[in-house]
């Protein structure tokens, strides 16, 4: 069991923060998901034909991460919300990334919600995952660079474990080690927003619909939450 924690303060810092945290057990990836390929297909759909944009940085969902990136010393235009730089990607390119069927759900449910999404398999977690500010001490390896290692700078809010940094200037960049791959059975997915009271639907929303995308895929699924009134969710 995996226990994730809303930092006090963090919470003090976001008080309306909340994260939607979607756990899957027994994840079978290695299979067709039909469902999924028809999401990320009909987000290109409506890009293409001019109904629908992702959000932007002049959307208040993602201005909101701007200011809080901005408020621990990262500029967001240059290390961007992973939302943000899904989203200008897509709005680039015209397609969606296909990594596996896994990523490319919380993928497309991110892009359509304009809500921040990452996820972390469970296997390779060490401990209990805290959302706080780093110290200084802690150490990054980014997805994909597993010979390179960085040092969050102390005020940065990170999501951390036993080990080291799962998550850099809150949800930029995930690690390497506990990266989903197609051999991910155990998986905790987070989607998150700074303003409950006004997005609290959307992030509800979402959560939903991408355990819809997993169910068919998995043994079992959770929805859990976090507030700053209840900051801990036993995954």
């Amino acid at each position: 069991m995996t226990t994730f924690r809303l930092g006090p303060a963090v919470a003090d810092a976001f008080p309306d923060t909340l994260i939607a945290v979607v756990t899957a057990t027994g994840l079978r990836c290695r299979e067709p998901w039909p469902a999924t390929a028809a999401a990320l297909e009909e987000l290109e759909r409506q890009l293409a034909d001019g109904a629908w944009q992702p959000a932007d940085e002049s959307d208040p969902r993602i201005e909101a991460w701007h200011t809080a990136y901005r408020s621990f010393g990262t500029n967001p235009r240059r290390v961007r919300p992973s939302v943000d730089a899904l989203g200008r990607r897509f709005a680039k390119k015209g397609t969606l990334p296909r990594i596996n069927p896994a990523v490319d759900s919380y993928n497309a449910v991110s892009v359509r919600h304009g809500l921040p999404a990452g996820a972390f398999d469970l296997d390779h977690v060490t401990g209990d995952v805290d959302i706080r500010y780093a110290d200084g001490s802690e150490t990054f390896t980014p997805l994909g660079e597993p010979d390179t290692t960085e040092h969050p700078k102390a005020g940065e809010i990170v999501y951390t474990d036993t080990t080291d940094v799962l998550t850099r200037h809150w949800n930029h960049r995930d690690a390497h080690r506990t990266r989903v791959t197609e051999d991910s059975t155990r998986v905790a997915f987070v989607l998150e927003t700074l303003h409950a009271t006004r997005d609290g639907h959307l992030l509800k929303t979402a959560a939903v619909e991408l355990r819809d995308l997993l169910a068919s895929h998995t043994d079992r699924t959770q929805v859990h939450h976090l507030t700053r009134e209840h900051p801990r969710a036993t995954a």
